[in-house]
């Protein structure tokens, strides 16, 4: 399958969107996030509780939400894209996982009273972490643990098989994946030569330290929905030796600004607990004028689907 020159991906991104978007109601939604803010805040006599100001996901539909891992490969289900965190409202996500639930009900074709009771169960879920013990994992129903438990078994032979269609260490272009400009294979490998990643890839699964990291391959990366048109990009890196070497894809993503309004006032931390900007510098990352040299950097798990799972993450501020 031949796939766009790097000059000429946007029409087929934008045309990509648009039909993502107009296959059912909650496709739309998941891939508005703009007009979602824009449409709450235009409600003229409905104002939203405010709750404290915290970080919220800021784009908490349905599909952002499912099985995670965290460095040492225990797998529990969180909220699993995190590029637009924001130090805001968290009645904002609560409405937007609602709207997102109550859509795909809807086209599902289910009784009013199935949505009801959906919508219900998630503010009797909300309301009982409040009073969860941090030490305690809450009860989950069947379908969570169905849901982990397949997470669990997934491999990288199992995810290469279904997204990069073989198990070697290269990434086939095609559907999901498209060639790459001279410009951006460089800044790829700029960024993957710096500590940041290294100390990210090598903190997962407890491998050591001084474990090799290799650039293998590198791809751009045709994922999402709201994000397509934006710069994305796939890296598949190789940890250890040539003998025992495992493999660790890497997800970059252009930063922008959140969509949720920040609460007033509130100051965005830049340490553990938010983005941070990375060693290498925009101008040593990105050499062509005409991409952003604002990125997120993740390292998939293979139970997530090939989505941001453990969210390590490595991006300059937003503005």
């Amino acid at each position: 399958m031949s796939t766009p020159r790097p000059s000429n991906r946007m029409p087929h991104l934008i045309q990509l969107r648009n039909l993502k978007m107009a296959r059912s109601a909650h496709a739309y939604v998941r891939g508005s996030t703009v007009q979602f803010y824009e449409w709450l805040h235009s409600q003229r006599g409905r104002r939203l509780p405010h709750g404290p100001a915290i970080w919220i996901c800021g784009d908490c539909h349905a599909g952002n939400l499912g099985p995670t891992g965290d460095t040492k490969g225990r797998i529990d289900m969180h909220i699993r894209d995190l590029d637009q965190t924001v130090i805001g409202n968290p009645a904002h996500d609560l409405v937007r996982l609602a709207l997102s639930l109550a859509t795909a009900a809807r086209g599902s074709d289910l009784p009013g009273v199935t949505t009801a009771r959906m919508l219900e169960e998630m503010m009797l879920g909300y309301a009982q972490a409040f009073n969860d013990k941090p030490d305690e994992a809450p009860p989950r129903p069947s379908q969570v643990k169905a849901g982990m438990r397949s997470a669990v078994e997934r491999t990288w032979k199992n995810l290469a098989r279904e997204r990069i269609e073989n198990a070697r260490p290269t990434i086939p272009l095609g559907k999901h994946f498209w060639s790459l400009s001279r410009a951006e294979k460089n800044a790829i490998e700029t960024l993957c030569a710096s500590d940041d990643i290294h100390q990210l890839v090598t903190s997962l699964k407890g491998r050591p330290q001084a474990a090799r990291v290799e650039l293998l391959d590198s791809a751009y990366w045709v994922k999402g929905c709201s994000s397509l048109g934006l710069l994305r990009y796939a890296a598949l890196l190789g940890v250890g030796d040539q003998d025992d070497q495992e493999y660790c894809l890497i997800d970059i993503k252009e930063a922008v600004g959140a969509a949720a309004p920040r609460a007033p006032r509130a100051k965005m931390p830049r340490v553990h607990r938010a983005p941070k900007c990375p060693a290498t510098t925009p101008d040593a990352w990105w050499r062509a004028p005409s991409i952003y040299p604002r990125r997120w950097v993740s390292a998939c798990w293979p139970h997530a689907f090939w989505t941001t799972a453990f969210s390590s993450a490595n991006c300059c501020p937003r503005t």
